[in-house]
């Protein structure tokens, strides 16, 4: 009796299946969905998927893409590429490049085809860009439907890209469904780190394919053999099957295994069953098939066949008749992989070599557009072809670099160097020195985020002794760069070493970029007038040279140094220098505008810092740089932000950017804001924990950068302060006294003021400071050349003010409440708060009551809940009512806080004054200013300031 072979129905998917139609449902709405969908081999993910693209509506489009099993080197982007040239042959490759926008030359290094002019700059985030703007804008006319089979053999480009279309989507009916196979995850598996993020994002569902039970097996095999079936041979079934799908429908497919002793007694003798029943010629088609992989086109597959033609066509038939391969177009597809990967497994020795290597000849004979160098190499190597997997590692290595899949090329490249001493004349063949290739390698590893990989591998090329001169400092200088990139110490010694090889006379452009390299490096660490001379011998060879990107980054560097070392007009020339001589160079200005934006935050020019760094923002989304001088530059925005008082601005630009998860020490400047922002924010606890398991990344920043070895103390500080704990305050604080402290104001004076809130704290405390006080001052003092030194030291007086030092003295309070407008907002509620209690102390209880409830109204405005519970907790303890604003009972419905406001109007104070005054922003001022001239029925303020100034304001 022959079974049929195949069910037509889905049988036990039910739940599986309305999840899949919900989130299309959502997606359809304009909210991006995303599934991944996971099970064992064989469960029927694919099934599954194919059923609800059956389903969907006809205007939906869908495009599917397949990951490819070659292994660890596994062509960059296979499934991305199969899914663009789907959408260019239904849209037309034109559209899709309009579609890509500015994107259109990064999107042309995945589709030769398109033959756009120009290459983008060397960033793969462009990539990242660009495939997701073609995806969003293409589902803003249709619901698209984007389908990424077998994730489990994703290369790491793919998985960034699917990475980043989780993280930045913003709009259009879109779904992206994921399948993989949870049972060849093992540990360490690149997948794993990707799931652990994507399965935690908003728009992301996770749907687990289980096994069937007994009672589903027999549905399924009733419904393959449209007929009842025994008991007994349910029980085979599902006892062989273990209740997966595939095996159920293999076993019934063999059509003869009713009985139990007929049933195949290992996993691997089912996969094969059928196959071992078919024609010798059909086999013989079926393992040049599977040598070629699960999805192989007619042409490759034509070419590495060596039998008679004739017997090509008939196989492929016969294989399709018996339900092991599918015809999907231009490509024989296996039925499942399972099987294929057994049939491999199945050749000899022989059959292995000559099939791989035709495979790799088909590949080379291939036109540009489908010649795919990691796949050419991966054949070589299972040819065990040492010679040929050499040169084709290089050029996989080098087409993978080009393609920004920057993992790939780093593997190519340690394939390339494992077999170097295998292969006659390798320097030869490669066209470059062995050391030379270590740096290609390490470079690679260092733009796919191995660090550590990076450095060990350019430490083993700086040690080749064939390594000398300006090669030898080249490598110096790269492994400086990337102990930067890893907050690890030791690049200075590097680069001077890197410098004295590079003479003066002998290539003076990279001389100029050696000094440029070691003057950043001072300027970070703050040994400012080392960074002054270094960045003036940059400036000057450079000019010399004629290089105007060189001598921007000089004139960038010695500008920021000669700001923070005191010469503000001579810094703020050079800058103005460097913003000139960056034209026309994107990658001079976006480096421009990431320092001359931080020098403005620390002036306290805000409003101008946030426009340089969003204008460098725009240019890195431009240029796909987003998740790197992106992320720095928005960090530079976000502190001016927050500084402003757009609290809301500051947070949304920070969700956006650690969303995109950018490298290490731009994720370090972020996190440190979104700690602080949390803590200011009134969630001490949850900026702790924050603290607790990011700090070993802030702490190995800091150990290299002198702004954020700053930074880090005064979070810390502040962190130990609101929790209670003084004297670890203190310890953090007390950095400004350490003998490695160096100078930098816009960053020393914060951290003094809070030292000096935190010494007042442990003086209430009982402890004695004195000595502490005076040394802190004297550092004060040496800041007195910064722009906001005024602002910091009313603050800085005020908490050390009265004759205990413990900040009790109400003037002091009162004139730092003068310089709110110049501090960072957040400050202007807290000294609110420190007002009404020196007031209390002095016995205004009226006045701290209303000082108290301007510092709750104007933290709350804000977002900084820290300082509004602060306020509220010492009203409660000293009895005092911040219930709310009182209505007067004089007709005129005006509230106390109304004629406050009022009575600064009538003085002729604009809304900012009287925010400072109220300790207010000056929007929350002009919402009371509109809500008196409403109640008084006047239509400007001087009407208004006339009615305060006549006692009537009630009367009209």
């Amino acid at each position: 009796m022959q079974w049929p072979q195949h069910s037509s129905e889905l049988i036990g998917r039910e739940p599986e299946m309305g999840a899949l139609a919900d989130s299309y449902q959502l997606a359809g709405e304009s909210k991006p969905q995303a599934v991944i969908i996971s099970g064992e081999a064989g469960l029927g993910k694919t099934r599954l998927v194919q059923e609800f693209q059956h389903g969907l509506p006809h205007e939906a489009r869908v495009l599917v893409g397949q990951c490819v099993d070659l292994g660890p080197l596994a062509t960059p982007y296979a499934p991305i590429v199969a899914i663009l040239r789907a959408l260019a042959a239904d849209i037309g490759v034109a559209a899709l490049m309009e579609l890509a926008g500015p994107g259109g030359d990064a999107l042309a290094l995945l589709l030769p085809e398109a033959g756009v002019a120009g290459r983008p700059g060397p960033s793969p985030n462009r990539v990242l860009e660009a495939v997701s703007t073609v995806f969003e804008k293409a589902s803003v006319s249709r619901p698209l439907v984007v389908v990424v089979e077998d994730l489990h053999w994703a290369d790491d480009s793919t998985l960034a890209i699917l990475r980043f279309i989780l993280r930045a989507f913003n709009g259009g009916r879109f779904l992206l469904a994921m399948t993989y196979r949870s049972d060849d995850l093992h540990r360490g598996h690149p997948l794993k780190a990707f799931l652990a993020e994507a399965e935690r994002g908003r728009y992301v569902k996770a749907v687990a394919l289980a096994r069937l039970d007994r009672g589903q097996v027999r549905q399924l095999m009733e419904a393959a053999t449209e007929d009842a079936v025994d008991f007994e041979f349910v029980e085979n079934v599902f006892a062989r099957s273990d209740g997966i799908p595939f095996f159920v429908e293999e076993l019934l497919g063999l059509g003869d295994c009713a009985a139990p002793g007929d049933l195949p007694s290992s996993l691997k003798d089912l996969l094969l069953a059928r196959y071992e029943r078919l024609e010798e010629p059909v086999q013989y088609f079926l393992r040049v098939l599977a040598a070629g992989g699960v999805s192989v086109r007619h042409s490759q597959a034509e070419l590495a066949f060596d039998h008679p033609q004739e017997e090509f066509e008939a196989s492929a038939r016969a294989a399709q008749r018996a339900r092991l391969i599918d015809v999907d177009g231009e490509c024989y597809s296996f039925r499942h992989a399972l099987v294929r990967e057994a049939i491999h497994a199945d050749l000899l020795p022989g059959e292995r070599t000559r099939f791989h290597t035709r495979y790799a000849q088909a590949l080379e004979a291939a036109g540009a557009i489908h010649r795919d160098a990691a796949e050419i190499a991966f054949h070589w190597d299972a040819a065990n072809d040492v010679e040929k997997t050499f040169a084709s590692s290089l050029a996989a290595m080098a087409q993978a670099r080009a393609n920004f899949a920057y993992s790939t090329a780093a593997k190519m490249g340690e394939r390339a160097l494992e077999l170097w001493d295998r292969v006659i004349d390798p320097s030869v063949v490669a066209g470059i020195p062995q050391y030379r290739l270590m740096a290609r390698t390490a470079a690679a590893h260092s733009l796919a985020g191995d660090g550590e990989r990076s450095l060990a591998v350019i430490r083993l090329a700086a040690a080749d002794p064939s390594a000398t001169g300006t090669d030898r400092a080249r490598l110096l200088a790269a492994q400086a760069r990337y102990l930067g990139f890893n907050a690890k110490p030791g690049s200075d010694a590097l680069l001077l070493e890197a410098i004295e090889l590079t003479p003066p006379g002998s290539d003076d452009i990279l001389r100029a970029s050696l000094l440029n390299s070691l003057a950043a490096r001072y300027m970070l660490e703050a040994r400012l007038q080392q960074a002054v001379e270094t960045s003036t011998a940059a400036l000057s060879l450079s000019s010399s040279s004629g290089n105007a990107a060189e001598q921007s980054i000089a004139a960038n560097l010695r500008g920021v140094s000669r700001i923070n070392a005191g010469d503000i007009a001579g810094g703020r020339s050079d800058l103005e220098a460097a913003e000139r001589l960056a034209q026309g160079d994107t990658q001079a200005l976006l480096r421009f505008r990431v320092n001359y934006s931080d020098i403005l935050n620390l002036l306290g020019l805000y409003s101008e810092s946030i426009q340089v760094a969003e204008a460098g923002i725009v240019k890195a989304r431009e240029r796909g740089e987003e998740r790197t001088s992106g992320a720095i530059l928005s960090s530079n925005a976000v502190d001016p932000l927050f500084a402003r008082g757009d609290w809301a601005g500051a947070q949304a630009l920070l969700d956006r950017n650690l969303s995109l998860s950018p490298p290490s020490s731009f994720h370090a400047y972020l996190l440190r804001s979104r700690i602080w922002s949390t803590l200011w924010g009134g969630d001490v606890p949850g900026a702790e924990a924050l603290f607790r398991q990011w700090q070993p990344l802030l702490r190995a920043l800091a150990g290299v950068e002198m702004q954020s070895r700053l930074h880090l103390a005064t979070l810390g500080a502040e962190l130990a302060w609101a929790g209670g704990r003084l004297d670890a305050a203190w310890q953090e604080a007390c950095f400004l006294l350490d003998p490695e402290f160096l100078p930098l104001p816009g960053y020393d004076l914060p951290l003094l003021a809070v030292a000096a809130r935190v010494l007042a704290a442990r003086r209430r405390a009982g402890a004695r400071i004195d000595d502490d006080a005076g040394r802190l001052r004297a550092v004060l003092d040496r800041d007195s050349f910064w722009p906001t030194h005024p602002a910091w030291q009313a603050l800085f007086d005020a908490e050390l003010g009265g004759p205990g030092l413990d900040g009790g003295e109400l003037a002091a309070w009162h004139r730092a409440g003068t310089f709110s407008a110049v501090l960072p907002a957040h400050l202007g509620p807290y000294i609110a708060w420190r007002t009404g209690q020196a007031e209390f102390a002095s016995g205004r209880r009226s006045e701290a009551a209303a000082t108290l409830s301007a510092a709750v109204e104007g933290a709350e405005g804000l977002g900084a809940l820290l300082s509004a519970r602060l306020a509220r907790n010492f009203a409660a303890q000293a009895g005092l009512s911040l219930d709310g604003p009182k209505q007067r009972h004089g007709g005129d419905g005006l509230t106390e806080r109304e004629r406050q406001v009022l009575a600064l109007v009538a003085g002729g104070l604009s809304n900012r004054q009287i925010g400072e005054q109220l300790f207010i922003s000056a929007k929350t001022a002009s919402v009371h200013v509109s809500a008196i001239m409403r109640k008084l029925g006047v239509s400007s303020r001087i009407e208004a300031a006339a009615r305060a100034l006549s006692g009537q304001p009630g009367k009209k």
